[in-house]
């Protein structure tokens, strides 16, 4: 069965209408997103900034949600969103690559091809009725099973703190630190709510604590639908 993750938009990969079939049988995943067609640009950037922020992806225009290949009249005009959205729809703009793969009765599907960026976390733009660019907190968005999901804080920061630029990583193990271990060694796992709760602290530092441990290896930062919480790294 083709596996979506051995493919490397970098390497310009050729992807046949057998190909494609194997996608669809597998249905959509961590990995894979099915598009009817070009539904808006803030619904296809979210899918873009998704896919960018984890581990990349495909998405399969000319497939319904549950695989049925209806194909697109016009590819060109497909791409044209595509391209606009990628580039002024997510923040910082998001490279993809595509291919066209002919279907029958003059339709094709368009395979829009996402790697994991080494510039996230990626946010969506976005702009009011006048075409201005709208003054609002910055979103992003992961994935999560088969879902696009917004971002949690804790999930911004981690991706904030892994980019080349970030300060260097201090931490000292104290108090806090200590019952959080305590804790996650009884309990198995931990959300960042229970920790403030547990030491009395304020969220926004429990959330600090935490993160750092992420990037340092200690704990694991663990999504499930629209809960996440962190145990610690066997």
């Amino acid at each position: 069965m083709f596996d979506p993750s051995h493919i490397n938009p970098r390497t310009h990969p050729k992807l046949t209408r057998r190909k494609i079939d194997e996608l669809i049988i597998q249905g959509e995943g961590a990995r894979l997103e099915f598009k009817r067609y070009f539904s808006s640009p803030e619904k296809i950037a979210k899918e873009l900034i998704a896919f960018a922020n984890t581990k990349g992806g495909i998405i399969l225009f000319g497939v319904d949600d549950d695989g049925s290949v209806y194909g697109l009249h016009s590819e060109k005009s497909e791409l044209e969103e595509i391209e606009h959205t990628s580039d002024f729809l997510c923040e910082p703009p998001i490279p993809v690559e595509w291919q066209v793969v002919q279907w029958s009765n003059g339709k094709d599907i368009i395979a829009v091809m996402v790697s994991e960026s080494d510039t996230k976390p990626h946010t969506l733009v976005e702009y009011e009725k006048s075409g201005k660019r709208a003054n609002t907190t910055p979103v992003g968005y992961v994935r999560v099973g088969d879902k696009s999901m917004p971002a949690s804080r804790e999930v911004m920061k981690v991706m904030q703190s892994m980019q080349r630029d970030s300060p260097p990583l201090r931490i000292a193990i104290g108090f806090n630190e200590k019952e959080l271990f305590e804790y996650l060694e009884e309990h198995g796992r931990v959300t960042v709510d229970e920790f403030a709760d547990l030491v009395n602290i304020s969220r926004r530092r429990a959330s600090k604590i935490i993160v750092d441990l992420v990037r340092a290896g200690t704990l694991l930062l663990h999504t499930v639908e629209t809960k996440q919480f962190f145990t610690l790294t066997e």
